[in-house]
Protein backbone atom coordinates (compact mmCIF):
# COMPACT_ATOMS: atom_id res chain seq x y z
CA UNK A 1 0.00 0.00 0.00
CA UNK A 2 1.66 3.36 -0.71
CA UNK A 3 1.73 6.31 1.62
CA UNK A 4 1.58 9.93 0.62
CA UNK A 5 5.41 10.02 -0.29
CA UNK A 6 4.48 7.93 -2.68
CA UNK A 7 1.85 9.59 -4.24
CA UNK A 8 3.36 13.08 -4.65
CA UNK A 9 6.74 11.56 -6.06
CA UNK A 10 4.51 9.57 -8.56
CA UNK A 11 2.45 13.19 -9.14
CA UNK A 12 6.01 14.81 -9.72
CA UNK A 13 6.50 12.24 -12.15
CA UNK A 14 4.25 14.05 -14.37
CA UNK A 15 4.80 17.54 -13.51
CA UNK A 16 6.95 19.41 -15.79
CA UNK A 17 10.36 20.91 -14.68
CA UNK A 18 9.30 24.57 -15.85
CA UNK A 19 5.90 24.06 -14.03
CA UNK A 20 7.19 23.12 -10.93
CA UNK A 21 9.80 25.57 -10.66
CA UNK A 22 6.72 28.20 -11.46
CA UNK A 23 4.41 27.00 -8.50
CA UNK A 24 7.19 27.16 -6.37
CA UNK A 25 7.96 31.03 -7.36
CA UNK A 26 4.33 31.22 -6.76
CA UNK A 27 4.62 29.70 -3.10
CA UNK A 28 7.37 31.86 -2.22
CA UNK A 29 5.56 34.96 -3.21
CA UNK A 30 2.46 34.44 -1.14
CA UNK A 31 4.68 33.35 1.76
CA UNK A 32 6.49 36.78 1.42
CA UNK A 33 3.88 38.59 1.56
CA UNK A 34 2.38 37.06 4.30
CA UNK A 35 5.76 37.42 6.32
CA UNK A 36 5.64 40.84 5.33
CA UNK A 37 2.81 41.42 6.81
CA UNK A 38 3.43 39.52 10.21
CA UNK A 39 6.76 41.85 10.38
CA UNK A 40 4.91 45.35 9.71
CA UNK A 41 2.67 44.59 12.22
CA UNK A 42 5.42 43.59 14.83
CA UNK A 43 7.40 46.99 13.49
CA UNK A 44 4.43 49.54 13.57
CA UNK A 45 3.74 47.99 17.31
CA UNK A 46 7.05 48.97 18.03
CA UNK A 47 7.10 52.36 17.07
CA UNK A 48 4.25 53.22 18.86
CA UNK A 49 2.82 56.75 19.05
CA UNK A 50 6.27 58.67 17.72
CA UNK A 51 6.30 61.21 15.87
CA UNK A 52 9.12 62.26 13.59
CA UNK A 53 9.83 62.91 9.92
CA UNK A 54 11.73 59.42 9.79
CA UNK A 55 8.85 57.68 11.64
CA UNK A 56 6.33 59.18 8.61
CA UNK A 57 8.44 58.39 5.67
CA UNK A 58 8.56 54.34 7.21
CA UNK A 59 4.80 54.43 7.57
CA UNK A 60 4.77 55.39 3.38
CA UNK A 61 6.93 52.53 2.56
CA UNK A 62 4.85 49.40 3.24
CA UNK A 63 4.18 48.29 -0.20
CA UNK A 64 7.63 49.31 -1.21
CA UNK A 65 9.16 47.22 1.15
CA UNK A 66 6.61 44.11 0.54
CA UNK A 67 7.71 44.79 -3.44
CA UNK A 68 11.45 44.52 -2.00
CA UNK A 69 10.87 41.44 0.12
CA UNK A 70 9.08 39.43 -2.59
CA UNK A 71 12.17 40.42 -4.77
CA UNK A 72 14.47 38.92 -2.53
CA UNK A 73 12.40 36.11 -1.79
CA UNK A 74 12.23 35.28 -5.91
CA UNK A 75 15.88 35.84 -6.10
CA UNK A 76 16.43 33.06 -3.82
CA UNK A 77 14.59 30.68 -5.17
CA UNK A 78 15.48 31.25 -8.63
CA UNK A 79 19.27 30.47 -7.95
CA UNK A 80 18.17 27.69 -5.68
CA UNK A 81 15.91 26.16 -8.66
CA UNK A 82 15.86 24.06 -11.31
CA UNK A 83 15.10 26.71 -13.82
CA UNK A 84 17.59 27.40 -17.00
CA UNK A 85 20.15 29.17 -17.82
CA UNK A 86 18.19 31.69 -19.52
CA UNK A 87 15.13 32.02 -17.33
CA UNK A 88 17.14 32.52 -14.87
CA UNK A 89 18.91 35.42 -16.44
CA UNK A 90 15.74 36.41 -17.58
CA UNK A 91 14.44 36.88 -13.94
CA UNK A 92 17.22 38.10 -12.86
CA UNK A 93 17.89 40.95 -15.08
CA UNK A 94 14.18 42.42 -14.30
CA UNK A 95 14.74 41.67 -10.71
CA UNK A 96 17.58 44.13 -10.94
CA UNK A 97 15.44 47.01 -12.93
CA UNK A 98 13.11 46.30 -10.01
CA UNK A 99 15.18 47.11 -7.60
CA UNK A 100 16.07 50.73 -8.90
CA UNK A 101 12.55 51.06 -9.46
CA UNK A 102 12.03 50.27 -5.74
CA UNK A 103 14.82 52.64 -4.68
CA UNK A 104 13.27 55.75 -7.16
CA UNK A 105 10.10 54.93 -5.16
CA UNK A 106 11.39 55.45 -2.01
CA UNK A 107 13.53 58.35 -3.03
CA UNK A 108 9.78 59.53 -3.97
CA UNK A 109 8.14 59.40 -1.06
CA UNK A 110 10.90 60.94 0.86
CA UNK A 111 11.05 64.03 -0.86
CA UNK A 112 7.28 64.19 -0.53
CA UNK A 113 7.01 63.31 3.07
CA UNK A 114 9.29 65.91 4.07
CA UNK A 115 7.91 68.71 1.70
CA UNK A 116 4.94 68.09 3.41
CA UNK A 117 6.55 68.11 6.97
CA UNK A 118 8.26 71.49 5.95
CA UNK A 119 5.65 72.92 4.47
CA UNK A 120 2.77 71.68 7.49
CA UNK A 121 4.79 73.80 9.74
CA UNK A 122 3.90 77.42 7.61
CA UNK A 123 0.97 79.63 7.66
CA UNK A 124 -0.32 80.93 4.47
CA UNK A 125 -3.27 82.24 6.16
CA UNK A 126 -1.81 84.95 8.18
CA UNK A 127 -2.07 88.52 7.23
CA UNK A 128 1.80 88.87 6.75
CA UNK A 129 2.65 85.65 5.32
CA UNK A 130 5.70 86.94 3.01
CA UNK A 131 8.35 84.76 4.95
CA UNK A 132 5.85 82.01 4.97
CA UNK A 133 5.22 82.23 1.06
CA UNK A 134 9.42 82.57 0.53
CA UNK A 135 9.92 78.94 2.58
CA UNK A 136 6.57 77.26 0.74
CA UNK A 137 7.93 78.93 -2.76
CA UNK A 138 11.95 76.65 -2.26
CA UNK A 139 9.95 74.16 -0.91
CA UNK A 140 7.88 73.28 -3.68
CA UNK A 141 10.23 73.67 -6.38
CA UNK A 142 12.75 72.08 -4.48
CA UNK A 143 10.56 68.99 -4.30
CA UNK A 144 9.54 68.97 -8.26
CA UNK A 145 12.71 69.22 -9.12
CA UNK A 146 14.36 66.67 -6.94
CA UNK A 147 11.35 64.33 -7.95
CA UNK A 148 12.74 64.81 -11.49
CA UNK A 149 16.05 63.89 -10.80
CA UNK A 150 15.06 60.70 -9.12
CA UNK A 151 12.79 59.70 -12.16
CA UNK A 152 16.13 60.38 -14.17
CA UNK A 153 18.18 58.80 -12.07
CA UNK A 154 15.88 55.53 -11.91
CA UNK A 155 15.28 55.35 -15.25
CA UNK A 156 18.68 55.78 -16.66
CA UNK A 157 19.66 53.35 -13.89
CA UNK A 158 16.92 50.80 -15.19
CA UNK A 159 17.60 51.24 -18.68
CA UNK A 160 21.81 50.39 -18.09
CA UNK A 161 20.56 46.98 -16.76
CA UNK A 162 19.72 45.88 -20.27
CA UNK A 163 22.81 45.02 -22.54
CA UNK A 164 21.25 46.54 -25.67
CA UNK A 165 21.04 49.92 -23.87
CA UNK A 166 24.37 49.64 -22.14
CA UNK A 167 26.06 49.17 -26.00
CA UNK A 168 24.03 52.04 -27.42
CA UNK A 169 25.13 54.33 -24.46
CA UNK A 170 28.87 53.83 -25.14
CA UNK A 171 28.52 54.15 -28.66
CA UNK A 172 26.85 57.60 -27.99
CA UNK A 173 30.01 58.36 -26.04
CA UNK A 174 32.15 57.44 -28.48
CA UNK A 175 30.03 59.86 -30.96
CA UNK A 176 29.25 62.34 -28.41
CA UNK A 177 29.49 65.25 -30.68
CA UNK A 178 26.92 65.17 -33.25
CA UNK A 179 24.87 62.92 -31.30
CA UNK A 180 25.09 65.18 -28.39
CA UNK A 181 24.28 68.32 -30.08
CA UNK A 182 21.30 66.48 -31.26
CA UNK A 183 19.85 65.30 -27.86
CA UNK A 184 21.24 68.73 -25.99
CA UNK A 185 18.70 70.44 -28.73
CA UNK A 186 15.57 67.90 -27.91
CA UNK A 187 15.93 68.74 -24.37
CA UNK A 188 16.85 72.26 -24.28
CA UNK A 189 12.91 73.58 -23.06
CA UNK A 190 12.85 71.10 -20.39
CA UNK A 191 16.59 71.86 -19.16
CA UNK A 192 15.77 75.59 -19.73
CA UNK A 193 12.12 74.92 -17.09
CA UNK A 194 14.34 73.33 -14.94
CA UNK A 195 17.15 75.70 -14.89
CA UNK A 196 14.49 78.32 -14.04
CA UNK A 197 13.15 76.62 -11.56
CA UNK A 198 16.15 76.26 -9.09
CA UNK A 199 16.60 80.01 -9.72
CA UNK A 200 12.92 81.20 -9.12
CA UNK A 201 13.90 78.92 -5.58
CA UNK A 202 16.99 80.99 -5.44
CA UNK A 203 16.39 84.44 -6.17
CA UNK A 204 12.34 84.48 -5.82
CA UNK A 205 10.91 86.56 -8.42
CA UNK A 206 7.53 84.84 -7.46
CA UNK A 207 6.03 83.00 -4.39
CA UNK A 208 3.04 81.08 -3.75
CA UNK A 209 0.48 83.55 -3.44
CA UNK A 210 2.38 86.30 -4.75
CA UNK A 211 -0.58 88.83 -6.87
CA UNK A 212 0.76 88.88 -10.49
CA UNK A 213 0.20 90.43 -13.71
CA UNK A 214 1.39 87.96 -16.72
CA UNK A 215 0.11 88.79 -20.27
CA UNK A 216 -2.31 91.75 -18.95
CA UNK A 217 -4.32 88.61 -16.57
CA UNK A 218 -4.67 89.66 -12.93
CA UNK A 219 -4.08 86.85 -10.78
CA UNK A 220 -2.63 84.96 -7.52
CA UNK A 221 0.48 82.52 -8.14
CA UNK A 222 -1.14 79.02 -7.23
CA UNK A 223 1.31 76.20 -8.21
CA UNK A 224 4.23 76.16 -9.11
CA UNK A 225 5.65 72.92 -10.79
CA UNK A 226 9.00 71.24 -12.16
CA UNK A 227 8.36 72.99 -15.94
CA UNK A 228 5.24 75.49 -15.85
CA UNK A 229 3.16 77.81 -13.09
CA UNK A 230 -0.38 78.05 -12.75
CA UNK A 231 -1.48 81.51 -12.24
CA UNK A 232 -5.31 81.92 -10.99
CA UNK A 233 -7.17 84.81 -12.86
CA UNK A 234 -9.24 86.86 -10.70
CA UNK A 235 -12.28 85.33 -12.30
CA UNK A 236 -11.43 81.65 -11.28
CA UNK A 237 -9.81 80.70 -14.92
CA UNK A 238 -6.55 79.22 -14.47
CA UNK A 239 -3.24 80.62 -16.82
CA UNK A 240 -0.46 78.07 -17.58
CA UNK A 241 2.85 79.98 -18.37
CA UNK A 242 6.15 77.95 -18.64
CA UNK A 243 9.23 78.60 -15.70
CA UNK A 244 10.98 80.31 -17.89
CA UNK A 245 8.74 83.22 -18.90
CA UNK A 246 9.52 84.74 -14.86
CA UNK A 247 13.15 84.81 -15.76
CA UNK A 248 12.90 85.91 -19.52
CA UNK A 249 10.08 88.08 -19.76
CA UNK A 250 9.06 91.54 -17.66
CA UNK A 251 6.02 90.92 -15.84
CA UNK A 252 4.58 92.52 -12.56
CA UNK A 253 4.53 91.71 -9.05
CA UNK A 254 2.38 93.32 -6.70
CA UNK A 255 3.34 91.24 -3.68
CA UNK A 256 6.87 91.54 -4.36
CA UNK A 257 8.33 93.04 -0.76
CA UNK A 258 5.25 93.08 1.06
CA UNK A 259 1.09 92.54 0.15
CA UNK A 260 0.55 96.42 0.95
CA UNK A 261 -1.08 98.23 -1.90
CA UNK A 262 -2.43 101.46 -3.14
CA UNK A 263 -5.83 101.78 -5.11
CA UNK A 264 -6.70 104.45 -7.22
CA UNK A 265 -10.26 105.63 -7.71
CA UNK A 266 -11.59 108.09 -10.50
CA UNK A 267 -14.74 110.05 -10.91
CA UNK A 268 -15.89 112.81 -13.37
CA UNK A 269 -17.74 115.44 -11.79
CA UNK A 270 -18.63 118.93 -13.06
CA UNK A 271 -16.78 122.44 -11.90
CA UNK A 272 -19.50 122.81 -9.59
CA UNK A 273 -18.33 119.79 -7.73
CA UNK A 274 -17.40 120.58 -4.13
CA UNK A 275 -13.48 119.53 -3.85
CA UNK A 276 -13.56 120.01 -0.39
CA UNK A 277 -15.91 118.38 0.82
CA UNK A 278 -15.19 115.19 -1.11
CA UNK A 279 -12.10 114.98 0.29
CA UNK A 280 -13.95 115.71 3.67
CA UNK A 281 -16.27 112.86 2.84
CA UNK A 282 -12.96 110.36 1.74
CA UNK A 283 -11.50 110.63 4.97
CA UNK A 284 -14.56 110.01 6.35
CA UNK A 285 -15.26 106.72 4.18
CA UNK A 286 -11.91 105.08 4.91
CA UNK A 287 -12.54 105.42 8.31
CA UNK A 288 -15.16 103.48 8.52
CA UNK A 289 -14.28 100.51 6.85
CA UNK A 290 -11.93 98.17 8.06
CA UNK A 291 -10.86 97.72 4.70
CA UNK A 292 -8.56 100.36 5.14
CA UNK A 293 -5.15 100.12 6.55
CA UNK A 294 -4.77 103.80 7.97
CA UNK A 295 -1.72 104.74 5.83
CA UNK A 296 -2.45 106.59 2.63
CA UNK A 297 -5.90 108.52 1.55
CA UNK A 298 -5.78 111.41 -0.96
CA UNK A 299 -7.95 113.13 -2.98
CA UNK A 300 -6.46 115.75 -6.02
CA UNK A 301 -8.01 116.84 -9.57
CA UNK A 302 -5.98 115.06 -11.65
CA UNK A 303 -7.02 116.51 -14.78
CA UNK A 304 -9.42 118.85 -16.55
CA UNK A 305 -11.58 118.44 -19.69
CA UNK A 306 -14.17 120.62 -21.56
CA UNK A 307 -17.21 119.74 -19.51
CA UNK A 308 -15.88 117.88 -16.30
CA UNK A 309 -12.85 117.81 -14.24
CA UNK A 310 -11.29 114.18 -13.36
CA UNK A 311 -10.84 113.25 -9.29
CA UNK A 312 -8.66 110.80 -8.43
CA UNK A 313 -8.88 109.36 -4.82
CA UNK A 314 -5.40 107.18 -3.45
CA UNK A 315 -6.02 104.46 -0.91
CA UNK A 316 -4.06 102.09 0.62
CA UNK A 317 -5.04 98.49 2.20
CA UNK A 318 -3.21 95.69 3.34
CA UNK A 319 -3.25 93.31 0.25
CA UNK A 320 -5.09 93.60 -3.11
CA UNK A 321 -7.90 91.69 -2.54
CA UNK A 322 -8.62 94.23 0.35
CA UNK A 323 -7.59 96.99 -2.25
CA UNK A 324 -9.91 96.12 -4.32
CA UNK A 325 -12.84 95.77 -2.43
CA UNK A 326 -11.99 99.49 -0.31
CA UNK A 327 -11.93 100.80 -4.19
CA UNK A 328 -15.52 99.54 -4.64
CA UNK A 329 -17.19 100.54 -1.55
CA UNK A 330 -15.14 104.07 -1.88
CA UNK A 331 -16.42 104.36 -5.32
CA UNK A 332 -20.00 103.92 -4.79
CA UNK A 333 -20.07 105.75 -1.49
CA UNK A 334 -18.96 109.07 -3.27
CA UNK A 335 -21.28 108.61 -5.81
CA UNK A 336 -24.45 107.77 -3.58
CA UNK A 337 -23.37 110.72 -1.36
CA UNK A 338 -22.93 113.19 -4.08
CA UNK A 339 -26.11 112.22 -6.09
CA UNK A 340 -28.15 112.69 -2.64
CA UNK A 341 -26.29 116.25 -1.44
CA UNK A 342 -24.78 117.30 -4.20
CA UNK A 343 -26.77 116.73 -7.41
CA UNK A 344 -25.08 119.75 -9.54
CA UNK A 345 -21.60 117.82 -9.32
CA UNK A 346 -22.99 115.48 -11.67
CA UNK A 347 -21.41 115.49 -15.13
CA UNK A 348 -23.86 116.97 -17.64
CA UNK A 349 -23.89 118.44 -21.05
CA UNK A 350 -23.60 122.36 -21.59
CA UNK A 351 -25.11 123.99 -24.83
CA UNK A 352 -26.28 127.32 -26.95
CA UNK A 353 -29.21 127.79 -28.19
CA UNK A 354 -30.54 130.43 -30.55
CA UNK A 355 -34.23 131.69 -30.15
CA UNK A 356 -35.98 133.74 -32.45
CA UNK A 357 -37.35 137.05 -31.36
CA UNK A 358 -41.37 138.30 -31.70
CA UNK A 359 -41.23 141.20 -34.10
CA UNK A 360 -44.12 142.90 -32.38
CA UNK A 361 -41.70 143.04 -29.72
CA UNK A 362 -40.17 146.14 -31.75
CA UNK A 363 -36.41 146.84 -33.41
CA UNK A 364 -33.70 145.07 -32.78
CA UNK A 365 -32.15 141.50 -34.08
CA UNK A 366 -33.93 139.02 -34.99
CA UNK A 367 -31.93 136.30 -32.86
CA UNK A 368 -30.78 136.60 -29.17
CA UNK A 369 -28.40 134.02 -27.78
CA UNK A 370 -29.49 131.99 -24.57
CA UNK A 371 -26.87 129.55 -22.89
CA UNK A 372 -27.64 127.14 -20.00
CA UNK A 373 -28.28 123.84 -19.05
CA UNK A 374 -31.97 124.26 -18.86
CA UNK A 375 -31.93 124.57 -22.94
CA UNK A 376 -29.21 122.56 -23.68
CA UNK A 377 -30.38 120.52 -27.23
CA UNK A 378 -34.46 121.39 -26.73
CA UNK A 379 -33.97 123.34 -30.57
CA UNK A 380 -37.58 124.63 -29.14
CA UNK A 381 -38.27 128.66 -28.75
CA UNK A 382 -39.46 129.66 -25.40
CA UNK A 383 -42.16 131.31 -26.72
CA UNK A 384 -43.53 128.09 -28.23
CA UNK A 385 -43.55 125.74 -24.93
CA UNK A 386 -46.40 125.43 -23.03
CA UNK A 387 -47.50 126.92 -19.76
Amino acid sequence: MSGPTDIVNSVGGYVPAWLESLLLLLVGVALAYLLHGLLWRVATRMIGERRGLAVRIFHRLKRPSRLALVLVVLIALVNGGTLSRAWERGIEQAALAILFVIFGWAGLIAIDTASERAAGKLRLDAEDNLSARKQITQIKVVQKVSKVLVWLLTAGFVLSTFEAVRQYGVSLFASAGAAGLVLGFAARPVLTNLIAGIQIALTQPIRMDDVVIVEGEWGWIEEIASTYVVVRIWDLRRLVVPLSYFIEQPFQNWTRENANIIGSVFWFVDYKAPIAAMRAKLQEFVEATPLWDGKVVNLQVTESERDTVQVRALVSARTSPRAWDLRCEIREKMIEWLKDEHPEALPRERGELMVMRDRDEGPGPRFERETGVEDAGTGIPREARPG
